[in-house]
């Protein structure tokens, strides 16, 4: 076995000798799951209106409940689910590719380039979140593509700064001087050295990231300013229940419980993550289960 596949087993089980980490895990393989199949297992249409059946607590038929209009708050809620995964995944995975490329340019060219781009993004990186998405959302209009527009571009400037920071240190290492003086390409450089040995820090922003794009999705939505009615999505729901909340604690409960099991299982991931790729976490570990 060699070195490399001797490190992939070592993380594998510092992964499974985490309880937390596996159940975060597991919960979020249900969640894909929701997210890919919701269509064909929500029972009943999202939009079905039945008025004689408002405002029911849960029940046999109706495990979540129904809204003010007769509508089954479990589908929406898995609708939604799918909906806020879909614009989660796809602005964080904008975000990945933008700042990464940004990020690690800048670290490897280094010189003027390197302050010129880092001061672009340390003026994008001073707004607040969800500020900037505010602003990106009013000058675009409200929609689903708008949404993932504007958390991409709120989420580039975090990848941008910690794909430099990698990239700084990495870029003095022997190996990468060595391909360097070779004569070796500067793609191929990127490709083979810099990047592979910067992809630790950046997986676990990625799982911290699709944390805060649900939250900022959810607050867009809650606004009005995400995605719009009829198609369901957890901050709408929330907004909608506002009236009710003495009536139907349910439509707010179930929506809402949705947002924080997702967000704390994609944290406790990343906090996982960051234990096994952070090289002075996980000596940290290995040194007190030995001790232990």
């Amino acid at each position: 076995m060699t070195t490399q596949e001797q490190s992939r087993v070592s993380s594998l089980r510092l992964l499974a000798g985490n309880p937390v980490t596996v159940g975060s895990a597991i919960v979020l393989a249900v969640v894909l799951v929701i997210a890919v199949t919701a269509q064909w297992i929500v029972p009943f249409g999202t939009n079905d209106v039945d008025v004689p059946n408002a405002l029911r607590p849960p029940s046999g038929e109706h495990w979540f409940g129904t809204d003010e209009l007769g509508r089954d708050v479990l589908s929406r809620v898995l609708v939604a689910v799918q909906a806020s995964m879909r614009v989660a995944v796809v602005s964080v995975a904008f975000a990945v590719v933008v700042g990464v490329t940004i990020g690690v340019v800048a670290g490897y060219r280094g010189g003027w380039l390197d302050t010129v781009v880092m001061r672009m993004v340390d003026v994008m990186f001073a707004f607040p979140v969800l500020l900037l998405a505010l602003a990106v959302v009013a000058i675009l209009g409200p929609g689903v593509t708008t949404t993932i527009l504007a958390i991409g571009i709120v989420y580039t400037p975090i990848f941008a700064r910690v794909a430099r920071a990698s990239t700084l240190s990495v870029r003095v290492e022997p190996f990468v001087q060595a391909s360097r003086t070779m004569g070796t390409g500067h793609l191929f450089t990127l490709g083979r050295h810099i990047l592979p040995n910067i992809a630790g820090p950046l997986i676990v922003q990625t799982s911290l990231s699709l944390a805060f794009a649900i939250l900022s999705e959810a607050a867009l939505s809650f606004l009005g300013l995400g995605i719009q009615p009829p198609q369901p999505s957890l901050g709408r729901m929330i907004f909608d229940s506002q009236g009710f909340v003495t009536l139907a604690w349910w439509m707010a409960v179930f929506p809402g419980a949705a947002i924080v099991v997702i967000v704390l299982a994609l944290n406790l991931l990343g906090d996982g993550l960051r234990d096994v790729l952070d090289p002075k976490q996980r000596t940290m570990i290995e040194a007190r289960r030995r001790s232990g």
